[in-house]
């Protein structure tokens, strides 16, 4: 059943892409009418139609919806969407609150996205800028290296000292005895905890054959609670081993919570398929760090004995725990609450010498900075993760940088303007071959490049000429490595500061735009204008610069074929 409105009684049903539905009613509403149009352009806005996608965010968009039809009925408003006009909704939106009017604005666009008629003018405005104005929410900076270090080794540490202890637990199960018979020590407690569960202190002492009372006087709870601990993992573990798993994986703390065993797909012995759902988006996949799948081992391991006991609907949950010692109940929820307990507990200090405030979302930023820290160098480019689009990489992740992806960052931008400003300069056209000209007509371009009169002369009379054009320096490095041959392509050249064209490159030139015209009729629009957009239209300023009739005597040579050029196979047009 995709999602949908409902009309007896009126109400909106969903289906979310990790399959959840929910159902939303807009019963008792003043003006049934324009609720239906205002619940018709939420459709459109939910998934499969829209981004929304989950029941948290509908409700937001609900509450908008009951808010806006309430108001506008105050003031006597009886039809639908399509007979408001822009003074109703620009009164109503003026009137804020910001998220109220940002909510329905997008129900009243979605209405017109689903075939509805709106007044004239109401969907400009809508569309329009908003009259409270959003505050730019600023993305949480990484975490300071040594906040981040402390953090990780609070994780470890307490991750490895309970998994040494199950262990010590698992080998006392294997020579432990009924304590009735081998005695009140830790190591039978845990045999019998090997058999029985999850068990409360009561019901331990009930199978000891004991009161309550009795096994308390005789120090059984201190005993019972050490067993419990070792043999199995308890909240402040779990904690730890999620916390490090998104210190060494980068995957969002609300797609791995309600992770299955499942959702683990092994692709031999140290490679790990995981597939979560993201809050915001859809299902996803991650090829694990070597880090994680070994701590996804050894979690599983950890975890064993315990999913073995457990009834048989639980034991799929990967993230399984007991929530307290002594009342045999499983973990359900891991909320900030208890994380900010855990990190008094463990005294998980911030630089501040406050106790560190763990935002979950804020991990991941810090591990992709630790990442991009330790694998970007000074000719490295961002890449953009599969998982975002183009604009939520750099709110989240370009927004939060260290000083050395900045530093990046600023450099990939210096090199798109050096691009557009090399684009936009002049071309260099000699229609006399000779020096003299060129050192007249160029000279900022002669002491830019620093050629000496030999290397002018070598310049105007055909020894530097590359396939387009004259080349100043082949080795500028320009283009490539500096001291090696540029191997720009023939076309990079006339878009090149160094490149110097002259009456006798017209015929080169011509069949450099026969093979333009050929990859036009091959290729799409948009493809050839990224490709090859910005060279067709300089080779064409460059010809208009030639005398006519120089084109004219040079065009007689011009086959049209791709062997007149050097080209790749791949380039190939025929």
């Amino acid at each position: 059943m995709p999602t949908m409105v409902l009309d007896d009684p009126l109400g909106v049903v969903c289906v979310f892409s990790d399959g959840d539905t929910a159902e939303f009613s807009l019963e008792g509403l003043p003006n049934p009418r324009l609720a239906r149009d205002l619940a018709v352009g939420l459709v459109e806005l939910i998934h499969p139609h829209g981004t929304v996608d989950s029941a948290g965010s509908v409700v937001h968009y609900v509450r908008a919806l009951r808010r806006m039809v309430l108001a506008v009925a105050e003031g006597g408003f009886i039809g639908g969407a399509g007979d408001l006009r822009r003074g109703q909704l620009a009164k109503f939106w003026m009137a804020g609150p910001t998220h109220l009017e940002a909510q329905t604005r997008a129900l009243v666009e979605g209405f017109a996205r689903s075939g509805g008629v709106l007044g004239e003018g109401v969907l400009e405005l809508a569309a329009g800028r908003h009259f409270n104005i959003q505050p730019n929410r600023q993305a949480l900076p990484p975490y300071p290296e040594a906040e981040w270090d402390r953090l990780a080794s609070a994780c470890r540490t307490l991750v490895e000292e309970s998994y040494a202890a199950h262990r010590r637990a698992l080998l006392s199960v294997a020579a432990g005895r009924h304590p009735a018979e081998g005695g009140w020590t830790a190591e039978n407690f845990c045999w019998l905890l090997a058999r029985s569960g999850p068990i409360s202190t009561p019901g331990f002492a009930a199978a000891l054959g004991v009161t309550y009372d009795a096994f308390r006087s005789r120090g059984g709870t201190v005993l019972f609670h050490q067993a419990v601990q070792a043999a199995f993992p308890h909240l402040d573990a779990l904690i730890a081993y999620r916390l490090l798993f998104g210190v060494y994986s980068g995957i969002v703390p609300d797609g791995i919570a309600d992770l299955g065993v499942g959702d683990v797909d092994w692709a031999g012995d140290s490679t790990v398929l995981l597939s979560y759902v993201k809050g915001r988006t859809s299902t996803e996949s991650l090829n694990l760090p070597r880090a994680a799948v070994r701590l996804l081992e050894q979690w599983l391991s950890h975890s064993a004995l315990l999913r073995g006991l457990v009834p048989a609907a639980e034991r799929d949950r990967l993230w399984l725990g007991m929530s307290l010692v002594g009342n045999a109940r499983l973990v359900r929820d891991v909320d900030r609450v208890a994380i900010q307990r855990w990190v008094r507990r463990r005294e998980v200090f911030g630089s501040d010498g406050q106790p560190l405030k763990i935002h979950r979302s804020r991990i991941r930023t810090t591990y992709h900075a630790v990442r991009d820290k330790s694998t970007w160098s000074g000719s490295a480019r961002a890449t953009i993760d599969p998982n975002h689009t183009p604009s939520v990489e750099g709110d989240h992740y370009l927004t939060a940088t260290t000083p050395a992806q900045r530093h990046l960052v600023e450099t990939i931008v210096e090199d798109a303007q050096h691009d557009i400003l090399r684009r936009a300069h002049p071309p260099t056209v000699i229609t006399e071959e000779d020096a003299a000209a060129l050192a007249r007509d160029y000279p900022q371009l002669m002491a830019g490049l620093g050629l000496g009169d030999a290397a002018i002369s070598e310049l105007v009379g055909g020894a530097r000429d590359v396939f387009t054009a004259a080349c100043g320096d082949q080795l500028s490095g320009l283009h490539g490595p500096a001291g090696k041959p540029c191997p720009a392509r023939p076309w990079v050249c006339l878009l090149c500061p160094l490149a110097v064209f002259a009456p006798r490159h017209a015929a080169n030139l011509l069949r450099l735009k026969a093979f333009f015209s050929r990859q036009w009729q091959q290729m799409p629009t948009a493809q050839f204008m990224a490709v090859f957009g910005p060279y067709a239209v300089r080779i064409s300023q460059v010809l208009d610069r030639f005398d006519p009739a120089v084109v004219a005597a040079a065009a007689i040579a011009v086959a049209g074929a791709d062997e007149e050029i050097p080209l790749r196979p791949e380039e190939r047009t025929t």
